[in-house]
């Protein structure tokens, strides 16, 4: 059935977002929990994690050209659909008694690989969403960042809830159902068709895929905008990870405060989030882009360094999530704006798994930080380094290179960039 217009499409977008984040959330926690209940080995816990991850950042980097064959609504549909089927199957494997250890990793990494081309093809619908609902760019994506940033802020606690209250094999069920709920919303409300571009594909999947790379890598402002993320990227996981609960806890504090600093920043990032979402197309990017990064980056670094008191490290969290409101705002708008349509897929999935590729590395570059020179030395060091990242789009492309428009047919006009061959 096709998808109605008007607002239909970016109201179930919308949803779907938010049910897919608290499904993610929900697997995140009930997953580790049932290997750890069922086994009692922490280190096959550490190992599940990895084994959905990797997959993730793989599959998520060469989907692309799927995507952009096929059609994002349609991959997306059809990896929520299959990924329905396989979580299912695990807690029905569980019940039956069939679910060895070997096999659980293996409908793991299978619902790694179908999540990175199924969120992948989601980023990729926003602007057909933008299309059809006669909204600008930005506040697509400002609102996507807002329902993220929401759906991320609750998940956890209703994962837990959930977990407490139906056990962890439900749950899966559970987790299993919103992402039939995901294919269902994409498949009733979204445009069957997204639009059509002069040209199309041709060559081999390989070709294809390099062409996607080459365009990424030349394009004189998206690269290094992506490998600064990537950077940034490992430094939030280094410092969610390993560097604050270690604070907290050498601080005589409990996991409750580390909760409270959290949900400090994460309020102030959804709230901000919706602002963008009202006046993004209105703002200058580079400039709003540099103080959002310099506002939420090393700040929260250089004041646990210094010792400051929780309440200091609270406000300067929720000062940060001032800044961090308008990132994926700003940048999703300039990213879907520089790439021709018929390149969609493949140039977002892989820029967004490069700026993935530091994530898994955060906790154990932290953790060797720490063990080497000390938490604070670390702290100051971590924060020297997100600063001198987040300087960088000053010196990234002129200003109108931040304002990149296409035609109707989805030709990039913009002459910074270098056109894929």
């Amino acid at each position: 059935m096709g998808g109605a217009g008007g607002r239909g499409p970016l109201v179930a977008f919308l949803v779907a977002n938010v049910v897919s984040i608290c499904g993610t959330r929900v697997s995140a926690i009930a997953v580790p929990w049932f290997v750890l209940v069922s086994t009692g080995s922490p280190v096959k816990t550490g190992v599940v994690a990895l084994a959905e991850m990797a997959p993730l950042v793989v599959f998520k980097a060469v989907g692309g050209p799927l995507i952009d064959r096929v059609g994002p609504r349609r991959v997306s549909v059809l990896a929520d659909a299959a990924s329905m089927g396989v979580v299912a199957l695990i807690p029905l494997l569980h019940t039956v008694k069939a679910l060895s250890f070997p096999l659980l990793l293996v409908l793991v990494a299978i619902a790694g690989a179908l999540r990175g081309p199924g969120d992948a093809a989601k980023a990729t619908l926003v602007p057909d969403i933008a299309e059809a609902a006669k909204v600008p760019l930005e506040r697509v994506t400002g609102l996507e960042s807002t329902t993220e940033r929401l759906a991320g802020f609750i998940a956890f606690a209703i994962a837990g809830g959930l977990i407490t209250l139906v056990g962890e094999v439900n749950a899966l069920w559970i987790d299993a159902a919103s992402f039939g709920l995901c294919a269902v919303l994409i498949a009733r409300w979204i445009p069957r068709e997204h639009r059509k571009t002069e040209r199309t594909d041709e060559g081999s999947y390989r070709r294809r895929l390099l062409e996607g790379w080459r365009f990424l890598r030349k394009d004189r402002l998206m690269m290094p905008l992506v490998l600064m993320i990537a950077v940034t990227n490992l430094l939030d996981a280094a410092i969610a990870a390993v560097l604050l609960p270690v604070w907290i806890r050498e601080h005589g504090f409990g996991p409750g405060h580390t909760s409270l600093i959290l949900t400090s920043f994460g309020v102030t990032a959804t709230l901000f989030a919706l602002v963008a979402s009202a006046v993004g197309d209105r703002i200058p990017r580079k400039l709003v882009f540099t103080l959002a990064f310099l506002i939420c980056g090393a700040p929260r670094f250089v004041v646990m360094a210094f010792d400051a008191p929780v309440w200091a490290v609270m406000a300067v969290y929720a000062v940060g999530g001032i800044g961090a409101g308008f990132i994926n705002p700003v940048l999703g708008a300039l990213f879907i704006e520089r790439i021709p349509r018929h390149l969609l897929g493949r140039v977002n999935s892989l820029a967004d798994a490069v700026c993935w590729t530091g994530v898994p590395l955060g906790g154990v570059v932290a953790g060797a930080a720490i063990a080497g020179i000390g938490l604070a030395p670390a702290l100051l060091a971590a924060g020297a380094v997100y600063f001198v990242a987040t300087m960088s789009p000053l010196l990234i492309g002129r200003n109108e290179s931040w304002k990149a428009t296409q035609d109707p047919q989805g030709a990039l006009k913009d002459p910074l960039t270098v056109p894929a061959s």
